[in-house]
């Protein structure tokens, strides 16, 4: 009955409530690491002593209160390899190991405040606002441990390892066996006999029924927070014998913000691209991306696909933009506006298949968008399904240079060609009115 019922009342929800797609959200929320670190204290999973600072001398004062010379500084930036970083300012790495409260404050101001370069940041960075200080722990054994959301397993799965502290992507490539991977019924939860034997076949030994007590903490953590992802890793073992989870990444459903209040009030805007909390506003699923060719899509598959026969045509997406199953035409000219904010878009290609969502909306969004914005750039516009031929119809009749395709092989190369074109036209500091021959 759970089964269908989870199947059947977002289904049922949407017949009686038609703009409830309207607010159907596809992102997650990342959180620092200082919070999950305070989400898993506060649950009763071991961390190390920590603080957060967000200027100089209030990392010395920190650093002095933690009562250890022997410790951490992260930077807080939502980026991987942040050891690996640098930042614009000529700092060499995210992560520092310290001795002092002085070399503490120091090292902290000189990272507040500039931006932290990473494999995942790219040129541009990410600015940190933000310091953890923590006490440094010596472990002498480090295991993986994660509780995440997997469609493939319809529900929750414990993934696993006794190899911890690294890239888990790693360990699975270079070993598959060394990763435990057990799917946790929804309904029933985590027993404490799987907590067991997860802690037995990780080999934990005599220590199992503690590691064990951690898991359960760790998937009831998992549960109440609507989380997707709980991982510690390094879950270890320090000099002194304690289990202590030394790193943690947390993510949750951004569909539960209306009950969580208190983790996105965590949420650091900061650290988003601002196209895309300006697309959040408005709930619109958008990414940036490198390309020149802005492409706004209903559906993420149908957007995956139009960015692959872009690239298929030697073109480049711009930007992932889904408006959804039911968006207005309001938010088809927000989405607009977000996609033209990008100085590199050349051309758009936008690709609608209407079943839900209804055409002629699309195209007064289109319409819209064109003349409020007084838009230059080369519009391609496919739609099909409901009210295909009334959007056609208030296309052609608006006066726009919006170039309408039924085949989505042929707008692509559109799109492409056009791209190219303007391309070379703004290069060149030449004007166009988009009087084009294709």
């Amino acid at each position: 009955m759970a089964h269908l019922l989870s199947k059947t009342v977002p289904a049922l929800t949407r017949m009686l409530n038609p703009q409830a797609v309207l607010q159907e959200s596809k992102r997650f929320l990342n959180v620092h690491e200082y919070v999950s670190y305070t989400i898993l204290k506060n649950n009763g999973i071991p961390v190390p002593k920590f603080g957060v600072a967000k200027s100089g001398p209030e990392a010395a004062k920190i650093a002095k209160d933690l009562g250890t010379k022997d410790l951490v500084i992260k930077a807080q930036v939502l980026t991987g390899g942040r050891g690996k970083g640098h930042f614009k300012g000529g700092l060499k790495g995210g992560v520092k190991l310290v001795y002092s409260p002085e070399e503490a404050g120091d090292l902290s101001s000189q990272m507040i405040g500039d931006y932290l370069i990473t494999k995942q940041t790219g040129e541009a960075g990410r600015i940190c606002n933000m310091v953890m200080i923590t006490e440094r722990k010596y472990p002498r054994k480090e295991y993986y441990f994660c509780i995440m959301m997997e469609r493939a397993f319809g529900g929750p799965v414990i993934i696993a390892s006794s190899q911890g502290g690294v890239n888990i992507e790693d360990v699975a490539a270079e070993n598959p066996d060394a990763i435990l991977k057990i799917p946790i019924d929804v309904v029933e939860g985590l027993s404490a006999a799987k907590a067991l034997d997860v802690a037995q076949k990780l080999g934990f030994g005599d220590r199992a029924k503690e590691i064990s007590e951690m898991f359960l903490k760790v998937y009831q953590l998992f549960v109440k927070s609507d989380a997707l992802m709980v991982e510690l890793n390094p879950l270890a073992e320090d000099s002194n014998g304690e289990f202590i989870s030394l790193d943690a990444k947390i993510r949750f459903d951004d569909n539960a913000d209306f009950r969580q209040k208190e983790i996105f009030s965590f949420r650091d805007w900061a650290q988003e691209d601002e196209k895309e909390v300006e697309a959040a506003k408005h709930n619109l699923n958008y990414i940036a991306l490198d390309g020149d060719i802005g492409c706004l899509v209903n559906g993420a598959g149908l957007a995956m696909a139009t960015m692959d026969i872009i690239k298929l045509h030697g073109g480049a997406p711009a930007n992932f933009l889904d408006v959804g199953g039911g968006a207005t035409a309001a938010q088809v000219k927000e989405a607009f506006k977000i996609i033209t904010a990008d100085p590199k878009v050349h051309a758009i290609m936008v690709n609608i298949f209407g079943g839900i969502m209804r055409c002629d909306v699309i195209a007064e969004g289109i319409i819209a968008a064109a003349k409020e914005l007084n838009l230059k750039t080369p519009i391609i516009a496919r739609l099909q399904g409901t009210n295909v031929d009334d959007a056609k119809v208030l296309i052609a009749s608006s006066g726009l240079k919006i170039l309408a395709c039924d085949n989505l092989d042929e707008a692509a190369r559109l799109a492409v060609k056009l791209s190219g074109i303007v391309k070379l036209a703004r290069s060149a500091k030449v004007d166009i009115n988009f009087e084009i021959p294709i």
